[in-house]
């Protein structure tokens, strides 16, 4: 019944939105899926929403409560919870080769790529690792107004999508014995509406940034998570974090504990 219907629940959510549609933006699409829950099965019926450069959220849960009786009529069943999903499916991915020399020499590098084959097998180096990459992030995203725990939720999910917890970034030595790094997360954010749309300085970064968009912000908020983590790993694989940590503290004229 439910796809069957897919235009009339597809009709009903766009109409609830003025801006999206105007933009050539909305509700494109109606998938259903069962999970197994300890009560028994759930239907998990879901909207796919192109918001454009909008993060969204508040346009995607209207959709969700205006549809719900709908669903609630075509499965008479009950329309529990009505919310997005901050698995997000708008990933973003960045990549960088470093020269070995910049990155420490040979030796530095065959550590850096120990510490990535370290964090591959053992899920609590893993989140330190990824802790890494979302200082630079999140970094991003509180200077342009994003939310944050957003983002830091999709990245977890994904980070955990083989079913086992593993760093979001992949380093390899190139064929020059450079270090070559990719970066892939989930990164769902806006360049309109929300905090940024009303917050001149969280516009202002975004125009330092460069980002005309959602999908060029995203890829700026990718590279600086790529190169924190690789700041991380030099830092690891040669001096040690305290050391760049204590002469960071040093600069800004503070103690170290």
């Amino acid at each position: 019944e439910i796809q069957t219907s897919e235009g009339r629940i597809l009709e009903l959510a766009n109409s609830t939105s003025r801006t999206l549609p105007r933009m050539g933006r909305g509700a494109r699409s109606v998938a259903c899926r069962e999970v197994a829950a300890a009560s028994g099965p759930m239907l998990v019926v879901e909207l796919e929403v192109d918001t454009g450069d909008a993060m969204g959220a508040n346009a995607t849960n209207t959709m969700c409560e205006a549809v719900s009786p709908l669903v609630e009529e075509l499965t008479s069943g009950r329309a529990l919870l009505r919310i997005l999903s901050n698995y997000d499916c708008r990933l973003a991915r960045a990549s960088a080769t470093f020269p070995r020399a910049e990155a420490g020499g040979d030796g530095a590098v065959a550590d850096i790529l120990l510490a990535q084959e370290f964090a591959e097998a053992d899920p609590r180096r893993a989140a330190t690792h990824n802790k890494g990459v979302m200082n630079g992030v999140v970094a991003v995203a509180n200077a342009t107004g994003q939310d944050s725990r957003a983002i830091e939720a999709a990245a977890g999910a994904h980070a955990a999508r083989s079913g086992r917890y593993r760093p979001l970034t992949s380093w390899r030595r190139d064929g020059d014995g450079n270090l070559a790094g990719e970066l892939e997360l989930p990164l769902p954010v806006g360049t309109v509406g929300g905090a940024i749309g009303a917050h001149p300085l969280a516009r202002a970064c975004a125009r330092m940034a460069g980002a005309s968009g959602a999908r060029e912000l995203a890829r700026v908020m990718a590279a600086a998570g790529l190169a924190q983590n690789f700041s991380a790993l030099r830092a690891l694989a040669t001096e040690g974090i305290q050391r760049g940590h204590m002469r960071l503290h040093a600069r800004k004229g503070g103690g170290g504990a």
